[in-house]
C-alpha cells in the first residue's frame, strides 16, 4: 500500500467533504496513517475486490489493483523460500513494531511549538494535513517519507513508543536519542498518546 500510498484516495472538488469524510472513516481511534491503510485493503478484501466500494470511498481502483498485485507477488516470494505466513491486525502494537522496525531512521519527536524534530539528523518536519493524525500530534512518529511543499511534511505517520526505538534498532539508537520528557510542556491537546 505505501507503493501506491500517494495515490489511494482521490478527491473531486464537489464532493470534497464527502471524499475527506471518508478517508476519516479508515482513521477511527487515531491508529495512524499506516493502520488506516492496512484497513482500507482489508475492508476493499471483504467485499471480494469490489469496485463499486471503492467508488462509494474514493478509492482509486487502480491503486488498489496494483497494491493487490504487489501483495501477491510477496506472498508468492514468501512461499517460495518457505517463510509461513500470519496476520492478525488486531495485534496493532505488533503491526506498529514492524512499521518501526523498517522505517526506524525516519523517527520525529514533538516539540514545544507543534512542529516535529527528526530525531538522528536534526531538522523541523510537520505532520502532513491529509494525515489522520495531524490534529492529534503524538510525542513520538515514524514517517514513510519527507515531501516540501509550504513546509517539510511527514507522510504516512504512525505514532510509536521510543522504548521501541531501543528494542528494534539498538544498532542505531542510544538511549539518550530516545529520553521521553514526558513531564515536558507541550501545545494544548498535543502529545497524548493514544497507544
Amino acid at each position: 500500500m505505501l507503493s501506491v500510498g500517494g495515490s489511494i484516495f482521490y478527491r473531486p472538488k464537489d464532493k470534497q467533504v464527502h471524499a475527506d469524510n471518508a478517508r476519516m472513516n479508515f482513521h477511527t481511534g487515531n491508529v495512524g496513517d499506516h493502520i488506516a491503510l492496512l484497513k482500507v485493503y482489508s475492508s476493499w478484501k471483504e467485499t471480494n475486490y469490489s469496485t463499486q466500494w471503492c467508488y462509494e470511498n474514493y478509492i482509486q481502483v487502480r491503486s488498489m489493483k496494483r497494491a493487490r498485485d504487489i501483495r501477491d507477488q510477496l506472498e508468492g516470494l514468501l512461499e517460495r523460500v518457505e517463510i509461513e505466513i500470519s496476520s492478525n491486525q488486531n495485534e496493532l502494537d505488533s503491526v506498529r513494531k514492524s512499521i518501526v522496525a523498517g522505517f526506524f531512521p525516519h523517527t520525529a519527536k514533538l516539540q514545544k511549538n507543534g512542529s516535529y524534530r527528526t530525531v538522528k539528523h536534526p531538522q523541523t518536519v510537520h505532520i502532513h494535513p491529509n494525515s489522520g493524525l495531524s490534529q492529534v500530534l503524538p510525542r513520538w512518529v515514524v514517517y514513510h517519507e519527507l515531501v516540501l511543499t509550504s513546509k517539510e511534511y511527514m507522510r504516512q505517520v504512525t505514532e510509536l513508543k521510543p522504548e521501541w526505538l531501543i528494542e528494534l534498532a539498538p544498532h542505531y539508537y542510544q538511549r539518550k536519542d530516545v529520553e521521553d520528557d514526558a513531564s515536558k510542556k507541550m501545545p494544548k491537546g498535543a502529545g497524548k498518546a493514544a497507544i
